[in-house]
């Protein structure tokens, strides 16, 4: 059997993941920063772990107690729209420590018994603003962009010895909690300068909406990442994310 582990299983798309792979009788490792076990059915097949991504020592734990892992799947992340001039430098870091530097450090932490094994699948789950310029998410963007930077420059790295990378890049989905954090972490609204423009900027991206993505298809997306070797580099997920990359220059 199979044994798959997932950041970010609390919520949104990790948690969808999680459901999609133990209804095909995976071994799935959910790993959260505060492990809730209401949020599954109960099942063997099911282990829940602690792990924070932007700790060291948790990473190490988590690591550790999973035991072998053939498939990683680097999904947590967090928004935080503003506009760039009043981003302050905390933001900035966080934005980074979690979506790029998060990613980067379980990836180090796993990759060796995949390496030794001489098998393994990667996939880094980003973003399809990374397809085109966006107001408000400058930062995230870039942070998610680092990402596709490293994750194509890692599976050239690691092909040789059996590994698959792959990047998932989900749209804008009303069916997760990562609007309403986002919408937590908004800044500028009531700002003089930049206020107005915030408000029609907002108001024009509710509006265009559209289709958008389904929890279900970054799972579908994630599944074929790991169990399609044809399958390319970049899997835009979501309706919305195939329509911007077919948009992309």
């Amino acid at each position: 059997m199979k044994t798959i582990l997932i950041t970010g299983c609390s919520s949104g798309f990790g948690l969808e993941t999680a459901r999609y792979f133990l209804e095909r009788e995976w071994q799935v490792l959910a790993t959260m920063r505060t492990p809730r076990e209401d949020l599954f059915a109960p099942s063997a097949h099911l282990r829940l772990l602690q792990l924070d991504v932007t700790n060291a020592q948790s990473i190490r734990k988590a690591v550790a107690a999973a035991g072998q892992i053939d498939v990683l799947v680097n999904n947590a992340g967090f928004g935080a729209p503003a506009p760039f001039e009043l981003t302050d430098p905390e933001t900035m870091r966080a934005l980074f420590e979690t979506n790029t530097f998060g990613t980067m450090a379980v990836t180090q932490a796993v990759l060796p018994q995949m390496r030794l094994r001489r098998s393994g699948v990667i996939v880094n789950v980003t973003s399809s603003v990374t397809f085109k310029p966006l107001p408000l998410v400058g930062v995230y963007r870039a942070a998610k962009a680092a990402v596709n930077a490293f994750t194509e420059s890692l599976a050239s790295e690691v092909e040789p010895f059996g590994v698959r990378v792959r990047i998932v890049l989900p749209g804008s989905s009303g069916e997760t909690s990562f609007r309403n954090t986002a919408r937590a972490n908004l800044r500028g609204m009531e700002d003089a300068v930049y206020g107005d423009f915030m408000k029609r900027t907002i108001a024009r991206m509710a509006e265009s909406t559209g289709t958008g993505t389904r929890s279900s298809d970054v799972a579908e997306a994630v599944w074929r990442a790991v169990t399609d070797p044809s399958t390319p580099m970049h899997i835009p997920a979501g309706a919305d994310a195939v329509q911007w990359a077919a948009e992309a220059p």
